[in-house]
């Protein structure tokens, strides 16, 4: 066991080899130079401070909404709607997050609600995401249609988006809203620690700067020239289990407010590692297949699959030491099931369950990666979010695939734009 700032780290490889796997000299110098790269800023982000204070500005302008309504689509979505499950610390205000073209889903959305009640959030990066602009003109006409009297955009409408370039920027400034920006060296997926999940992380009442100390704490330990570096160790157990065979990783957080990490992490793994070219130009279809579970839930479902099925599935496990709540399981119903749990907690039954499974995988033969933090804080999910976005983007560099690009969406995206204009031809 390995401990680094407040995150331990087990590794269980159930087949050791001596394939020839990358020493932590070399990790950590190809590492120093990715940070370097003065178009990935990713890792940068953890130790600045700039934008966490402009979101405080924007914070400060808007004291009460009932409704947080944050807007948009992949890692403008996800990472938000993650922190804000995680580490949100109070009722109000309510969260809603528009993240799908779906039009039943948007009407239940709205629904008994009031636009002078909301703020919206809208974040693109590119300022022209078909998904985010097709929102845009539906909420403002819903919001302005639903009023009952004057709706002042810049009181209710905030932006999130390229500092200079696009749509979104060019109409923030014409109708005077505020607009925070998407740094032009983030991408998307990888865009949480940016005012893209700051200004939501502040409205549920996290506190971001410890959301940056914790993945600053990271980045220190994963520039170790030593094996504590726990990055560079999960990085070459998985490869070393890619080259078994073993290509698909289950991300399985025992934590129903870490059930959006898993969301999170999906993405960040798929569009990062899935790519048909190599870097040389030759195609090589490479990629690590995420799955998403949790802990215990999914002890009923996927587990037997994880346990007994082919043996092509590694697991990434979090535990969380300490709940914020618990409970007695000493009820007023007695029987002998009952009997078995009335001296213990809800926390003790979800530990005994997390244990049961790992012994249950090391008999099995099954690889898994254990990640342990004391409580989940804002500090220790600053913790795990650098730590999937380091190993991700090493994991890109080794397997000689560019972990920043993601030419399948846009083709995805050029082809629907050609179906638009064939429908729109049609309707003449």
């Amino acid at each position: 066991m390995i401990n680094f700032s407040s995150l331990k780290i087990d590794i269980h490889n159930p087949n050791p080899s001596s394939d020839v796997l990358p020493d932590v000299k070399d990790f950590v110098a190809q590492l120093k130079t990715l940070a370097a790269r003065p178009d990935i800023g990713f890792i940068r982000l953890a130790g600045e401070k700039k934008f966490a204070q402009q979101c405080r500005n924007v914070r400060e302008k808007y004291q009460s909404p009932k409704y947080f309504i944050h807007v948009g689509i992949g890692g403008s979505s996800l990472g938000p709607q993650m922190l804000v499950e995680a580490i949100g610390q109070q009722p109000h205000p309510e969260f809603i997050f528009i993240n799908n073209i779906d039009p039943d889903q948007i009407t239940n959305d709205l629904a008994g609600i009031s636009p002078h009640d909301c703020l919206f959030y809208f974040v693109s990066k590119s300022g022209t995401t078909a998904e985010t602009m097709a929102h845009l003109s539906i909420l403002s006409n819903w919001a302005v249609n639903n009023a009952n009297s004057d709706f002042d955009f810049t009181k209710h409408f905030i932006f999130c988006t390229d500092p200079k370039n696009g749509d979104m920027r060019q109409l923030s400034k014409e109708f005077s809203l505020d607009a925070l920006e998407v740094p032009s060296d983030i991408g998307g997926r990888f865009s949480v620690l940016t005012p893209v999940g700051l200004l939501p992380a502040m409205f549920a009442n996290s506190r971001p700067h410890s959301l940056l100390e914790g993945a600053q704490k990271i980045v220190q330990m994963s520039m170790d020239e030593s094996d504590r570096n726990a990055v560079w160790q999960a990085l070459n157990a998985l490869l070393l289990w890619k080259n078994q065979g073993i290509t698909q990783t289950v991300m399985m957080p025992y934590s129903s407010r870490l059930k959006s990490f898993a969301d999170w992490f999906v993405q960040l793994w798929a569009e990062s590692l899935g790519k048909k070219t190599g870097l040389s130009g030759r195609e090589v279809f490479e990629g690590l297949t995420p799955i998403r579970a949790y802990g215990a839930t999914d002890q009923h479902s996927q587990m037997q699959l994880f346990m007994e099925g082919p043996l092509d599935k590694a697991l990434v496990i979090i535990k969380v030491a300490k709940f914020q709540s618990d409970f007695s399981l000493k009820g007023q119903f007695k029987c002998n099931s009952s009997d078995k749990l009335a001296h213990f907690n809800l926390s003790d039954l979800m530990s005994a369950e997390l244990e049961g499974t790992l012994q249950a995988l090391t008999e099995a033969g099954r690889p898994y990666i254990l990640l342990t933090i004391p409580e989940l804080t804002s500090e220790a999910l600053g913790e795990l979010i650098m730590f999937f976005e380091i190993l991700t983007a090493m994991m890109g560099h080794y397997l000689n695939i560019d972990p920043f690009n993601q030419p399948g969406v846009e083709a995805g995206k050029k082809y629907a734009f050609e179906c638009l204009r064939h429908l729109a031809g049609k309707s003449r």
